[in-house]
């Protein structure tokens, strides 16, 4: 058995919507983040922050990358259960991937950071990045993101704006909407607005759909979504709804061992995780498509969430 570092770091590859088959990259501790955003699938911030630093060594992440490359990702894609922008070594980390491979390099961020010279710099070298909008002014975003007391809405944008000018690869940005709060018409006609101003390569409108960290955030619906995709405009595309792309492949069979395992116990995420020694983000996936195919549901036990396999499903 390989040693538990080893599967630290790196997770997947997993299907995504957009990057086909993504190797996930997780460069800070879990819920670290500038923000706290209410419809996190991972839940409640438990270390806001706004501090950059090596928050793991860069040889042992690049160590787990390298250990990885076999399973021939078509992305490498810093993201994971934070902030990655968080991560003071990037520029080397993203150098020396270039190093091993010339797979692509995405990195997924809320945005926060990119007002500072140094984050801004330390992603120019990679493939894509898509940074997050998902308000249209101070109020609605504190609401929403709920972001760390040194930031402010403006500046973040400006930060959204400058990497913008500086940075040569893929920029798409994300807009997550959410019923009753930012899904009206006004609301998107603003964001639209600043969006233009960006000039992002595309924007993808995406929705919380799978569970929240607070219940308030709730989905809009599919018709919604492509009725607010017109008012920004031809570069708007809907993502949510995402199905798995492409072949199956240890996806499955992953998803298969999920599904073994709560059918003989029912078990929190983290049970999920460290019982098949695979990071959170990757278990989320598996019970989330478990969930879609009814196979698995969940229930809240003493303020934890179980899953468990269905009735039809146990063994």
């Amino acid at each position: 058995m390989s040693d538990a570092k080893h599967t630290s770091y790196v997770y997947g590859p997993v299907p995504s919507r957009r990057l086909g088959r993504s190797l996930g990259v997780d460069l800070v501790p879990f819920k670290t983040c500038s923000y706290d955003c209410i419809y996190c699938q991972l839940g409640r911030t438990t270390n806001k922050t706004v501090e950059c630093r090596e928050w793991f060594p860069l040889d042992d992440v690049l160590r787990d990358v390298a250990a990885h490359l076999d399973s021939k990702p078509d992305f490498i894609t810093l993201s994971g259960s934070g902030e990655p922008t968080l991560y003071s070594r990037i520029r080397q980390l993203v150098s020396r991937i270039r190093d091993m491979t010339d797979t692509s390099i995405a990195i997924i961020t809320n945005g926060s950071l990119l007002w500072k010279e140094s984050v801004r710099e330390s992603l120019l070298g990679v493939d894509l990045v898509v940074p997050s909008l998902d308000a249209a002014g101070e109020e609605t975003w504190r609401r929403v993101n709920r972001p760390h007391n040194a930031l402010s809405f403006d500046t973040m944008v400006e930060g959204l704006e400058g990497l913008r000018r500086e940075f040569k690869g893929d920029y798409w940005l994300e807009v997550l909407l959410l019923e009753g709060i930012t899904a009206t018409d006004d609301e998107v006609r603003r964001i639209a607005e600043i969006a233009a101003r960006i000039n992002p390569d595309k924007i993808h409108l995406n929705t919380s759909m799978r569970p929240p960290a607070e219940s308030f955030a709730r989905p809009v619906s599919r018709a919604d979504m492509e009725r607010f995709a017109g008012i920004i405009g031809e570069k708007a595309v809907v993502v949510a709804d995402f199905e798995a792309q492409g072949p199956e492949g240890d996806f499955s069979a992953r998803k298969a061992d999920v599904l073994a395992l709560l059918q003989r116990r029912p078990c929190t995420l983290k049970d999920v995780a460290a019982g098949l020694g695979v990071h959170h983000n990757e278990a989320i996936k598996y019970l989330d498509e478990l969930s879609r195919e009814g196979t698995v549901e969940s229930r809240l036990r003493d303020g934890k969430t179980y899953y468990e396999a269905t009735e039809g499903d146990r063994e």
